[in-house]
């Protein structure tokens, strides 16, 4: 394994949390490895325009994420396009595995991020930034005064329409199923909305506009009716992806496949560290991400010193 390329501390995804820890992991004195398997920068690389991150009041995902990974190679971060598909632990080194290809650290942070559910809906990619959301708390202002609707039934869609209830004129809240999955509690907030229309037994099965879009073609599962519904902005909350699989064998995962970790970003297995989405918590955020990012960096440093 001399060949092998390794750094004190291995950090596998390069979004928000992943960049961050690597600039806390640097600037502490340690070498750190970025290890992407797609986009540096994450999801947010998508979002055209972020407004809610602290001290910039105006800036797109890219040009966010752009500058952050500037900031760590400047100060001499490695990074690597590579997908692990594997992690395992041999005396007091971890090897991050490709299946080509091995790299090794004496400490990990896991930062592979966690997907939006899609609707699966064609041209549905051409319209995300240009009418289409995965997150109210986000992107909600941009949509003030307007007609919007979100998709899903569970809690985070109907706390999504509460949200949302505040700054659009109407909220619409479209179910595939006949009833509506989320807490009671979740379902009379919605209800004592004037605003929020309720629309269960409904799939979207085309969406209207061109560059942006301007309604919705629904499908009702069970008698194929269709009807369409003028709409200037669709929020969907289905539910999030993790991406966790190549660490199952190794860390804890709960039974949706996110990392099982506390605010101390610590998993069950020690030198292993997490940040970002990935794991289990209550609000993803870009801001929380990046304090997921600081926290896990230092803890790896700590572990690191102490080898």
């Amino acid at each position: 394994m001399m060949n092998t390329p390794s750094a004190d501390i291995l950090i596998i995804g390069g979004g928000m949390a992943g960049l961050t820890a690597a600039l806390y992991a640097l600037r502490a004195g340690k070498s750190a490895l970025i290890l992407e398997k797609e986009t540096f920068g994450g999801q947010i690389t998508s979002s055209p325009r972020v407004d809610n991150f602290p001290g910039i009041p105006a800036v797109s995902g890219n040009q966010l994420t752009d500058a952050l990974l500037s900031q760590a190679l400047d100060l001499g971060a490695e990074i690597e396009l590579e997908e692990i598909v594997s992690l395992r632990k041999e005396n007091d080194l971890f090897i991050a595995d490709t299946g080509k290809k091995q790299f090794t650290g004496k400490a990990v942070i896991i930062a592979s991020g966690a997907k939006h559910r899609p609707l699966g809906v064609e041209r549905e990619d051409q319209l995300v930034g240009h009418g289409i959301s995965y997150c109210a708390l986000c992107d909600g202002a941009f949509h003030k005064g307007q007609d919007v609707a979100v998709i899903g039934g569970g809690n985070s869609a109907s706390q999504a329409a509460v949200f949302l209830s505040d700054l659009c004129k109407s909220v619409t809240v479209i179910q595939l199923f006949d009833h509506f999955t989320c807490d009671q509690k979740e379902l009379d907030a919605m209800q004592a909305r004037s605003n929020i229309r309720l629309l269960p037994s409904r799939k979207v099965t085309a969406l209207l506009g061109d560059s942006h879009l301007t309604g919705l073609e629904l499908t009702h599962p069970e008698t194929g009716e269709k009807s369409s519904l003028p709409m200037d902005g669709l929020f969907v909350c289905i539910g999030r992806m993790a991406d966790n699989e190549p660490f199952r064998d190794l860390i804890t995962l709960n039974e949706q496949g996110f990392i099982v970790a506390g605010e101390d970003c610590r998993t069950n297995v020690p030198g292993i560290f997490v940040a970002g989405d990935c794991r289990v918590k209550t609000v993803r955020q870009l801001t929380t991400a990046a304090a997921d990012g600081s926290v896990a960096a230092v803890a790896a440093c700590s572990y690191v010193d102490q080898m």
